[in-house]
C-alpha cells in the first residue's frame, strides 16, 4: 500500500511540469527547407523584405560616406559679435561681476563673424577635385572644406558655371576615396535613391526616397532637365550626391527656390562630368543661346497645327534681337529637330542648344503652316543669369556698409510684383534704415542703372560715392529714397 502511493505520488509529481509545459507560449520557429539542418543563426543584413520593399541602406553609406565633404563658403564681409549688455564691464576680479557671469552666455573668441552658406560635395578624383552646387560657392572670398575624416582642407574654385549650377573646387590633398559615376539614363521612375549630406550644418546626414520624375524642367533654375525625387533636402544639402542602390552617383542635389517647396532635384551627373570636364580644362563653359521661350505640345495643339502627332517644341515667345527672330523663327514655330538631332519633347531643346557654341550655326527643322521648314539659326551666348538667378542671389547676403541683407528674386515674385528684375530686401540697418529702406522692398535700381540680381547691387553701390539713389518697389508703388554715407 505504501508502495503504491509512492508510486502514484512520484507520477504526479512528473505529470504537473509535462502539463505546465504544454500551458506555455512557445516562440515561433520557422522549420528548415527540406535537407537542411537549422543552426538558429539569422541574418544580419536583411536588405528586401518578401514584399519587395527595401530596408537597409547602410552598405551603401558605409560605402560612400568617406567621399561625402562638407564646405563652408565666406562671402562678402564680416560683421563684428554683438557686445553682450549684462554684465557690465567691471574689474574681473569683482565678486559681483564674478557671480553674475556665469549666467551670461560666453562670448566666441573671434571678433568677427564671417557671412556665408554651407552645402555639400564629393570627391571625383583622389588628386582632390570636388564636384559641388555653383550656389554654394559663387561669390565666396574662403572656402573650406571638411572630409569626412575630419580633415580640413582651404579650396580653391577651378571654374563656376551658373547656367548649369555647377562648380569644380580643388583642395591639395591625394589619395583621396572617389565615387563611381553612374548613369542616370538607367534610372527608374519609382527605384530608391540615397543622399548624404550636411542639413543645418548636421554632417554625413543620411536621407533616402524614390525618383518621381527623370527630366523635369524648372523654370528660371537651370537649362537642365532635373530629376526630381522626395527626398527631405535643405540648402545646406546642395552639392551633395544622389546615390543608386548598387552606390554610383547619379546626380547633384540642387534644392531648388521655396516655390517648389516639399520638392527635391538632382542635376544629372552625366551633363555635370560634362560641366567639369570644361571648367577643368577652360575654368568657364560656354552655352549657345537660341533666344526662345518654348511650351510642350499638347495634343489638341498639335491637331490645331495639322501635326500627326504631338512632338518637338512650341515657341510661345522670342527675343526681339535675339538670334532665332533675327533668323525668322517667331512664336507658333514648333522646333522639331536641331542639326538633325529629334526633338520629341520639349525638355530636350534647350540642352541640345546649350551644348552649341556661341557663334555656330544650327540647322533648325520646325513646323508652321501645316508643312515642315528648314532654317539657319546663327546661335548667341547665353548669359549667367539668363536662364536662373545670379548664383550669389540664391541666399542672404549683406552688402557692404550700407547695412543691408538682400536676396534675388524667385520667378514667382517677379511675376507677384510684376517687375522684370531687382533684389528683395530682407533686412535693413545703419544707413539703409536711416533712408527708409524697409524689409520686403525691392530695389530695381542704382541711381539710373538698372540692377537684376546682387552683384549688380552690390558693384552699383560701391561705385556711387558718399550720396546714392535707390528706386523701390514697395506695394506696388515706386519710391525713390537716398542714402547718405556721409
Amino acid at each position: 500500500m505504501q508502495a503504491g502511493n509512492f508510486i502514484r505520488a512520484l507520477f504526479a509529481a512528473c505529470l504537473v511540469p509535462v502539463l505546465a509545459a504544454g500551458c506555455m507560449p512557445r516562440p515561433a520557429v520557422s522549420s528548415p527547407a527540406h535537407g537542411t539542418a537549422s543552426l538558429g543563426v539569422t541574418s544580419m543584413t536583411p536588405h528586401v523584405t518578401s514584399t519587395g520593399i527595401v530596408t537597409d541602406f547602410a552598405d551603401v553609406v558605409q560605402r560612400d560616406s568617406p567621399t561625402v565633404v562638407n564646405i563652408s563658403a565666406a562671402k562678402g564681409t564680416s560683421v563684428a559679435n554683438m557686445t553682450p549688455l549684462w554684465p557690465p564691464a567691471a574689474d574681473e576680479h569683482d565678486p559681483f561681476i564674478q557671480f553674475f557671469r556665469q549666467f551670461s552666455p560666453s562670448q566666441p573668441s573671434q571678433p568677427l563673424l564671417p557671412l556665408g552658406t554651407l552645402g555639400s560635395g564629393f570627391i571625383i578624383s583622389p588628386d582632390g577635385y570636388i564636384l559641388t552646387d555653383a550656389r554654394v560657392v559663387a561669390g565666396a572670398t574662403q572656402i573650406r572644406v571638411k572630409l569626412a575624416d575630419r580633415r580640413e582642407f582651404k579650396a580653391s574654385v577651378v571654374g563656376v558655371d551658373v547656367p548649369s549650377n555647377i562648380a569644380l573646387l580643388k583642395i591639395d590633398a591625394h589619395g583621396l576615396p572617389t565615387v563611381k559615376i553612374g548613369a542616370p539614363s538607367n534610372v527608374k521612375v519609382g527605384q530608391w535613391v540615397v543622399s548624404i549630406g550636411a542639413p543645418y550644418g548636421f554632417e554625413n546626414s543620411v536621407t533616402a526616397g524614390i525618383i518621381s520624375s527623370k527630366a523635369r524642367l524648372v523654370p528660371d533654375e537651370t537649362y537642365i532637365p532635373l530629376i526630381q525625387t522626395d527626398l527631405t533636402l535643405n540648402a545646406a544639402d546642395s552639392g551633395g550626391p544622389l546615390f543608386d542602390l548598387n552606390g554610383d552617383v547619379v546626380g547633384v542635389d540642387a534644392p531648388v527656390h521655396r516655390t517648389f517647396q516639399g520638392l527635391s532635384f538632382a542635376i544629372p551627373i552625366d551633363v555635370a562630368m560634362k560641366i567639369e570636364q570644361q571648367l577643368k580644362l577652360h575654368g568657364k563653359v560656354e552655352h549657345g543661346r537660341l533666344g526662345v521661350t518654348i511650351q510642350e505640345v499638347s495634343a489638341p495643339l498639335a491637331r490645331s497645327f495639322g501635326m500627326t502627332k504631338p512632338v518637338g517644341a512650341l515657341i510661345s515667345s522670342t527675343d526681339r534681337n535675339g538670334p532665332s527672330a533675327k533668323a525668322g523663327l517667331r512664336a507658333g514655330d514648333v522646333i522639331l529637330k536641331l542639326n538633325g538631332q529629334e526633338i520629341t519633347d520639349s525638355t530636350q531643346l534647350p540642352m541640345a542648344v546649350a551644348d552649341q557654341r556661341p557663334g555656330s550655326a544650327v540647322q533648325v527643322e520646325f513646323w508652321r503652316d501645316h508643312r515642315a521648314h528648314q532654317i539657319s539659326v546663327v546661335l548667341g551666348t547665353m548669359q549667367n543669369d539668363s536662364l536662373a538667378p545670379d548664383a550669389s542671389d540664391v541666399s542672404s547676403q549683406t552688402v557692404g556698409q550700407f547695412g543691408l541683407t538682400v536676396r534675388g528674386l524667385t520667378s514667382e515674385e517677379r511675376r507677384k510684383f510684376g517687375v522684370a528684375g531687382g533684389v528683395r530686401v530682407e533686412q535693413s540697418a545703419g544707413p539703409a534704415a536711416l533712408a527708409g529702406i524697409r524689409p520686403g522692398d525691392i530695389i530695381s535700381r542704382v541711381g539710373n542703372t538698372p540692377i537684376s540680381n546682387v552683384t549688380q547691387l552690390r558693384h552699383g553701390l560701391q561705385n556711387a560715392g558718399s550720396d546714392v539713389t535707390l528706386l523701390l518697389q514697395r506695394d506696388g508703388q515706386p519710391i525713390f529714397v537716398a542714402i547718405d554715407l556721409g
